[in-house]
């Protein structure tokens, strides 16, 4: 009897000693979630960019997880949208049979336009982090949130606040050319634009198109010197950005302001470096940080320690992020239903951006706003709304 009750005792202490670290060190179950962006193809820097700004924000997120799930981390599954609206879809067919809770991406209004409808399928929540085309969330998709401003806010925004500088300057500007990249945002943005000056007494010259990529703007520029518009506007990706405004530069055409609407080299730290003459005095209406918030100018200091821009991609898909990771904790739960739900009711406002709290209507957050901004002095600076302006602005550039 001794020797029995002598095992029973050590046999008890040895599953307690086996049982003990496998409850220590039980880890709940990661949430796994898309990180879906063009990081090859045409569009490879900015889906890039975008990346970066995803896994600092999974970063920061990981070091104490999702509490209301016990400390779950995230567990990201990256996609390759290579560019192309197709490939992005097929990407998220592959994040759905992943088992993913819910997809953040996919920065190109085209490829948005895309993956949001692939998702719907399935039900899987997708939070846009850029793509700026209203249709993305107009078409009635439940499961479709996007943090920032549609191109619709963006373009009305620009067309207004240039009406208050061309006035208050004594309206110098009087004609406009516009420049525009051939998908969904540059025709969208476009056709807006062109819809809108004229309510303000602008003529709008010509509409110009051209292919993405495009590798020479020699033509487009020529015809901009025949018409000799007062007031140039580009909406087009980084690349064409930035090559339209060099030939600009090298065949001495200088309007009395560049004046962009979502340029995609304009309120750009890397086209500021690369090209600083050609960057001087340009105005953007476009995705930007409240210049106040010392959390940005944190981050700015991290992506750039990491030798990388601190461009709208970074910030906008970082934020993007964390308005997940809050919907996930409120949601309790990896269920995408819940998820989405959660989404819908969000008042996240924990963030750097110049929007409030989170409001979602239709899947569009009702509280996003553009900055205006300009290249002044080597820097981007922020010149409207008043509430976040760092200078005066400087309007017509050239008399």
């Amino acid at each position: 009897m001794k020797n029995r009750r002598a095992f029973i005792k050590q046999s008890a202490a040895a599953a307690s000693a086996l049982a003990f670290p496998l409850v220590a060190g039980a880890q709940p179950k990661a949430v796994k979630v898309g990180i879906l962006h063009p990081v090859t193809g045409a569009l490879a820097f900015s889906g890039q960019q975008c990346r970066e700004g995803a896994l600092m924000a999974l970063d920061d997120i990981n070091k104490t997880g999702i509490k209301s799930l016990g400390g779950a981390r995230i567990e990201a599954l990256l996609g390759d949208a290579q560019s192309a609206p197709q490939a992005g879809a097929a990407e998220i067919e592959k994040m759905n049979e992943a088992g993913c809770s819910a997809v953040v991406g996919a920065y190109a209004s085209a490829i948005c336009l895309a993956t949001t409808q692939a998702a719907a399928r399935y039900n899987l929540p997708h939070v846009v982090d850029v793509g700026v085309a209203d249709q993305i969330v107009e078409r009635g998709l439940k499961n479709t949130f996007r943090f920032g401003p549609g191109y619709r806010t963006c373009a009305q925004l620009a067309v207004s606040n240039l009406h208050v500088l061309n006035t208050l300057a004594g309206k110098p500007a009087k004609t406009v050319m516009i420049i525009h990249e051939e998908s969904l945002f540059g025709s969208g943005t476009a056709g807006l634009l062109a819809r809108e000056l004229p309510g303000f007494g602008f003529n709008v010259l010509e509409v110009v198109k051209h292919a993405n990529p495009t590798r020479d703007f020699n033509n487009i520029v020529l015809r901009m010197k025949a018409l000799n518009p007062d007031i140039v506007i580009p909406a087009n990706y980084y690349n064409e950005y930035a090559l339209l405004v060099r030939t600009m530069q090298q065949q001495k055409v200088a309007p009395k302001a560049i004046y962009s609407v979502l340029g995609g080299a304009a309120s750009s730290y890397k086209f500021l470096k690369e090209f600083p003459d050609a960057a001087d005095g340009i105005i953007d209406c476009n995705h930007w940080f409240n210049p106040k918030d010392k959390r940005a100018a944190e981050l700015r200091k991290r992506t750039e320690a990491k030798g990388l821009f601190f461009t709208y991609e970074v910030f906008n898909t970082y934020t993007a992020v964390r308005l997940l990771a809050d919907a996930i904790e409120r949601a309790k739960s990896t269920e995408r239903a819940a998820i989405t739900d959660a989404l819908a009711n969000s008042t996240f406002s924990d963030h750097f951006m110049p929007y409030g709290a989170t409001k979602f209507e239709n899947g569009q957050n009702q509280g996003a706003q553009p900055l205006m901004t300009q290249v002044i002095k080597g820097d981007i600076r922020v010149i409207v709304p008043r509430d976040y302006r760092e200078v005066e602005p400087v309007f017509p550039l050239r008399a």
